[in-house]
């Protein structure tokens, strides 16, 4: 274990971040340092007005809480303006007598995580859960990490505050980052990209048309898709945290295994889901209300701003709310604790309808949402098997194989087991790193890899 200069550390790592940042993002990068600079002044404002007190007294209440709305409306009008200023401008000409010009803003690429960072980096000061750092650099480099700027997870500033100071690099550290890195490029290159051939061509048919059984594979397909595509970034974000001396959170954790709708959700996207338990869902009363009316209605505004975060559509929209639905179901009548204890049923329960949620998620507009999901109920009168399910099926058997069992915590159990601190264990791991990073380089360098699909969010 050694230490290295910190402060030279944490300035390269910064001038890299907001050079990686503005290398696609040229302008927007300028957006960003905004946001930065506004969320540090809020927190040098708290250590001006408090001094060493931590939370919020009556006198520097009314300084403080006003400071926090202007700096949320900040957070928040950054997002709105970007993200969904076509979104309500195209909906509200529908109804207004005279029409908006649509302003057709670039979208800035990972805009809903580092905005969602700041958001927490404030709240947390206010809470007095965190203190407010004092170096604009350090608030500035915790925003614009490089590793986990562009699709999160999201960090909290707790999780690296004393890591932005004081953090140790050791070869252990360094190398489980490089293989955690290495097989989120696998993920990436080898399933992601090569399922999402699959779902491409059966979303990118006629949903009248096509056999039901088609329609399901596509389905699942997408879900193999987007899981590999976003837990890869993830496991290649934590990766380069780890490789730099940093520890962050997971981000995934098998959800696929999942045997409930609330188990799945616990699983997948972790941070995204703590972020709006601990943010939104717990300050209005979480689980703990007595109300079962006002249960519903808590959950009904966490999953439709679920929703919205992931994108400035209806279709998203509705899957936000789709899953409102069963998630409050599973909370009023306690289902999901059944379903856990009969794993075949929670399974098959699981899985049926992630997979319509997956159609809701990706299909291009609400026609095509109706069209697709009567296809895999059988309603258009389709045939059950045709032409495109050998296509599906055969032309990407081996990738299927690999990214099912891929889903399924086998290597967990292997590290856990009594044979992983074996000298041949290790000597097989790292050949097993080292062949997904060579295929990984030649189907690279074979054609384009496509972009993660979280950068549009």
């Amino acid at each position: 274990m050694f230490k290295k200069d910190i402060k030279g550390q944490n300035f390269i790592l910064l001038v890299a971040s907001l050079l990686f940042y503005a290398w696609g993002e040229p302008l927007f990068v300028f957006a960003m340092l905004a946001l930065i600079v506004i969320n540090w002044g809020f927190g040098y404002l708290c250590l001006i007005v408090r001094g060493d007190e931590t939370r919020p007294g009556k006198g520097s209440q009314r300084l403080i809480k006003p400071a926090l709305i202007l700096t949320l409306i900040a957070n928040v009008g950054l997002l709105v303006v970007f993200k969904y200023a076509d979104f309500i401008t195209i909906n509200a000409n529908q109804i207004l007598p005279f029409e908006i010009p649509v302003p057709q803003l670039a979208l800035p690429i990972g805009i809903s995580f580092f905005v969602f960072q700041a958001i927490s980096y404030v709240v947390d000061i206010y809470r007095g859960t965190v203190q407010p750092q004092k170096k604009l650099s350090l608030v500035a480099l915790y925003v614009s990490l490089f590793p986990q700027l562009m699709a999160g997870p999201i960090i909290r500033y707790q999780t690296i505050e004393k890591a932005l100071t004081n953090r140790n690099f050791n070869k252990q550290d360094f190398t489980s980052g490089l293989q955690r890195f290495v097989v989120g490029l696998g993920k990436k290159v080898l399933i992601a990209d090569i399922i999402a051939q699959a779902a491409e061509f059966a979303f990118g048919a006629d949903p009248v048309i096509m056999s039901v059984s088609a329609a399901w594979l596509g389905a699942a397909a997408f879900g193999l898709q987007i899981y590999f595509d976003f837990s890869g970034y993830s496991d290649m974000a934590i990766g380069l945290g780890k490789m730099f001396g940093f520890h962050f959170l997971e981000n995934f954790n098998f959800p696929y295994i999942s045997r409930s709708i609330t188990e799945f959700w616990r699983r997948w996207h972790i941070s995204l889901g703590e972020w709006f338990k601990d943010y939104i869902y717990f300050p209005l009363g979480g689980s703990r209300v007595k109300s079962k009316v006002r249960l519903v209605f808590n959950l009904f505004v966490v999953w439709a701003f679920t929703g919205v975060w992931h994108g400035a559509a209806w279709t998203f929209i509705f899957w936000g709310l789709f899953f409102f639905v069963l998630i409050a179901f599973e909370k009023l009548t306690g289902f999901n604790k059944f379903t856990e204890r009969v794993p075949i049923l929670g399974h098959l329960y699981m899985h049926i309808l992630v997979l319509v949620g997956w159609v809701l998620f990706r299909a291009q507009g609400a026609q095509h949402v109706i069209d697709y999901l009567l296809t895999m109920g059988g309603l258009n009168a389709n045939p059950f098997i045709g032409f495109d399910t050998y296509r599906i099926v055969f032309e990407y058997w081996f990738t299927w194989v690999v990214g099912i069992i891929a889903s399924i915590p086998i290597s967990q159990m292997l590290m856990r087991s009594r044979f992983a601190n074996k000298l041949s264990f290790n000597v097989l791991h790292w050949i097993y790193v080292i062949v997904i990073f060579l295929v990984s380089l030649v189907v690279m360098y074979g054609g384009e890899s496509a972009p993660f699909i979280y950068f549009a969010f």
